[in-house]
């Protein structure tokens, strides 16, 4: 039975990702030795992640004065690192989940934190509007996606500070002004590769006016002057990244994969907001089109466990919410066919029409 997959992270990767990188565990760049045997420092390799740097570039349309780095500890890790290289005295941040919470957390390690605006009273449900940047702050940071709770900022915020954002979940499914931003940091297990390697594009300027000492590792500068090369990077992740970025380009860039997932959410929600059983949880003007949240309606409650058993029996994986949250989670990322949103929008008919 096809496996329709719905995780969400590490999620869904392309046939043609997952098919290109089992061919270079099995022989890579025709060098006769495994892609999990090469060194990172071969010509084969090195030829590789500076393919993917200039990829990323040319997909995201980068402007001149920005580096892309290839690092390792996952988004987590850039909670502590941003505030690491660029507070000195004051940031400010937007609370809107689990992750935003996390990198507020960190931030406060290294200096005064404003949080500007929370949407916590709602259960994190929606994106808070018409919050004030401090014109006094180092920087502003927000989180594009909200994996947990279903909301998402699909557009590039004006700030009067410089601008830092997670794109952990959502980069890749949209054009990006990337000249708005300091930094742009994304961990790869959502819309690029196996789990192992985050990306961060950092704009140079931006570097270097922080007076406290940067332990080597968690000094961008470091990973800029080597290439993402400083210590062994993580080269089976990378070597997928390019595939992807390979198959993005065939697809036709970031404007045609934006259409393809927007087509997917309306599709799902529809679906929702018409049946008499399942509701979303997100509000509707900050619904996320790369995590679609859902409940069954109070009245059907104890159908819950059953429903996912159902979709289970029709090949579908991963659909359960956050164990923070309940319900049902569809992480309908850029390499899920609408396929695979057809067949649990008739699962959820099916299973409504039997009860």
């Amino acid at each position: 039975m096809k496996k329709h997959n719905f995780y969400a992270g590490p999620s869904i990767l392309s046939e043609y990702t997952i098919k290109n990188t089992a061919d270079a565990i099995l022989n890579f760049a025709d060098t006769g030795l495994s892609l999990l045997e090469v060194s990172h420092r071969s010509k084969e390799f090195t030829a590789v992640i500076e393919e993917a740097a200039q990829m990323i570039k040319e997909l995201l349309e980068i402007p001149e004065g920005y580096h892309v780095l290839f690092l390792g500890g996952g988004a987590s890790m850039q909670f502590c690192m941003v505030p690491f290289n660029i507070l000195n005295k004051k940031a400010a941040y937007l609370e809107t989940g689990t992750w935003a919470v996390n990198a507020i957390k960190e931030a406060k390690l290294f200096g005064d934190v404003d949080v500007v605006a929370s949407s916590k009273d709602a259960n994190f449900s929606y994106i808070p509007k018409d919050f004030v940047i401090p014109a006094d702050a180092d920087y502003f940071h927000f989180t594009t996606n909200n994996t947990i709770f279903g909301t998402e900022v699909r557009k590039d915020i004006d700030s009067p500070v410089p601008l830092v954002a997670d794109m952990s979940s959502d980069i890749f499914s949209r054009p990006v002004d990337v000249s708005k931003y300091d930094i742009i940091y994304a961990g790869a297990q959502k819309n690029l590769a196996p789990s192992g390697v985050t990306i961060a594009i950092v704009k140079e300027s931006a570097l270097g006016k922080v007076e406290r000492a940067i332990p080597t590792m968690l000094d961008y500068r470091t990973h800029i002057k080597k290439g993402s090369m400083f210590n062994t990077p993580p080269v089976l992740p990378i070597y997928s990244a390019l595939q992807t970025l390979k198959y993005y380009k065939s697809l036709g860039g970031l404007k045609e994969i934006e259409k393809m997932d927007v087509a997917k959410a309306t599709k799902l929600y529809d679906a929702i907001d018409s049946s008499k059983m399942f509701q979303g949880t997100a509000a509707v003007e900050d619904r996320s089109i790369m995590n679609v949240c859902f409940v069954i309606k109070p009245e059907y409650a104890e159908l819950e466990k059953e429903f996912v058993d159902f979709a289970s029996s029709k090949g579908m994986v991963g659909i359960k919410g956050h164990r923070s949250v309940g319900g049902f989670r569809a992480s309908i990322y850029n390499a899920l066919p609408m396929e695979s949103v057809d067949a649990l929008v008739a699962a959820m008919k099916e299973f409504e029409a039997k009860h």
